[in-house]
């Protein structure tokens, strides 16, 4: 019974990391890609970007890492957990 309760409790842990990780790994890139959109914007002299692309740019690679995240973070979690701590 004490080996259910220590696997439920594991996953429960390693939804909650994983989730944490996607989305701060997801924050990151995304601000990474508006950075270097909105440095390569400024270093032009007629602007090749509108802030409209720009920001729809934020979105998509924020939403795309997401989805990339997703599915490797869990791994990475439950392998972090399962490690006997000493």
């Amino acid at each position: 019974m004490g080996d259910v309760m220590q696997d439920t409790v594991m996953a429960d842990e390693t939804g909650k990391y994983s989730l944490i990780a996607s989305t701060a790994s997801s924050v990151v890139l995304a601000g990474v890609f508006a950075m270097l959109a909105v440095l390569k914007n400024s270093s032009r002299t007629t602007p090749l970007y509108s802030t409209v692309d720009i920001v729809a740019g934020v979105i998509f690679v924020f939403i795309l890492s997401m989805i990339v995240s997703a599915s490797v973070w869990p791994g990475i979690m439950e392998k972090r957990l399962k490690k006997p701590r000493q």
